[in-house]
């Protein structure tokens, strides 16, 4: 008896120590205030996006390949690699000497040609007369403008071999077709060029450019939906950018899903107007399908998950703090959307909850 009543003893005191040592971590000594950090409700319009938000790969709005249209040795190359180019800048000059040749022979040609045509008209006129007067046959009447008729087809001969000519001159001259980016040079000046096998160039259009991107299929109803009733706003960011992300518009949806992904391909114009975005890179899209508006939001960090849900610890005026309910929405960059259980204006808890219980009084610090 005596010595189960010693043993009652010692856990009658071992509980009351566990108590008190719970109890004292649970809640701040009676006279303390908890340390908090806190924040104010407020309300704003929240863009709702894809989430996780898609990777994006951005691709140039066109790209040409540069051929030559003649054979012929590069006797002048008018720019440097990457360079910006505008349309109609000289690239290249081809050695335009064989086409300088080859025109003066055409016009020549074309002069010889001439000269016997009007010759040939002479010869038919006086034949024309003669025959009038039953001077001559019939068959020399049709030999004479059978002549004059062949001269006639080969001036026009002439006159397009001249303007083929002068279209390979200007072929000489290699200019740029778009505004664009040069890319790596392929032949210099003094090689030989074989048309049109030979790529001398690509040329990039960066300015606007394309982010492609590929989206679950399950959204592609509800993006259609809001693209007929407006433009649908996309941004791009990518690591170490040190200026604000680019903003872009949809322009494209693919006409298929890919069956092996379930997603379906987007692309959205960029104006680039500063360069920030370079063909090749990949960047993370954000993809705006609608807005709520007047949206109350809180520090994301405000929101507690207990047994019954969310919550949140409301300071009071008496700097005391309530435990309160609340239904959650959508997150955006660390805010988040509180439906129901908060107005705009409310102090909420937003660090140091572990400490707190209802009605326990806190100290707002500074972050």
């Amino acid at each position: 008896m005596k010595k189960s009543s010693f043993i009652s003893g010692i856990l009658a005191v071992t509980a009351g120590l566990l108590a008190g040592g719970c109890s004292r971590s649970a809640k701040p000594a009676a006279g303390g205030a908890a340390p908090v950090l806190v924040a104010a409700a407020f309300t704003t319009n929240v863009p709702m996006q894809i989430d996780p938000p898609p990777v994006g790969h951005v691709m140039p709005y066109s790209t040409v390949t540069i051929h030559s249209q003649i054979g012929g040795i590069i006797s002048q190359v008018h720019f440097k690699e990457g360079q910006q180019v505008s349309q109609g800048d000289l690239l290249f000059t081809i050695d335009p000497r064989p086409s300088q040749a080859a025109l003066a022979q055409a016009q020549a040609n074309l002069l010889r040609d001439r000269a016997q045509l009007e010759n040939a008209r002479i010869q038919f006129d006086r034949e024309r007369k003669l025959f009038d007067q039953k001077l001559v046959s019939q068959d020399e009447f049709d030999t004479s403008k059978a002549g004059m008729d062949a001269l006639q087809g080969t001036v026009q001969a002439d006159q397009a071999a001249v303007t083929n000519a002068g279209l390979n001159l200007e072929f000489t001259e290699i200019r740029s077709p778009i505004d664009g980016i040069t890319g790596s040079l392929l032949f210099y000046q003094g090689n030989v060029v074989k048309a049109p096998d030979d790529t001398l160039l690509t040329i990039n259009q960066i300015r606007p450019i394309y982010v492609g991107f590929a989206v679950p299929e399950q959204y592609l109803p509800e993006i259609r939906s809001e693209m007929k009733q407006r433009k649908l706003k996309v941004q791009a960011a990518f690591e170490g950018m040190n200026v604000p992300p680019p903003q872009g518009e949809l322009t494209f949806i693919n006409n298929t899903v890919d069956e092996t992904t379930g997603s379906i391909l987007l692309k959205a114009t960029f104006p680039n107007e500063q360069g920030v975005l370079w063909p090749g890179q990949f960047v993370n899209v954000e993809l705006t399908l609608s807005e709520l508006t007047n949206a109350v939001v809180v520090p994301s960090p405000a929101i507690q998950t207990g047994q019954n849900g969310e919550y949140v610890y409301v300071v009071k005026p008496d700097q005391t703090v309530a435990e309160r309910p609340v239904t959650i929405g959508i997150t955006y960059q660390d805010e988040t959307v509180v439906q129901t259980g908060l107005v705009a204006g409310e102090t909420v808890v937003t660090d140091g909850q572990l400490r707190l219980t209802p009605g326990a009084k806190v100290s707002v610090k500074q972050p």
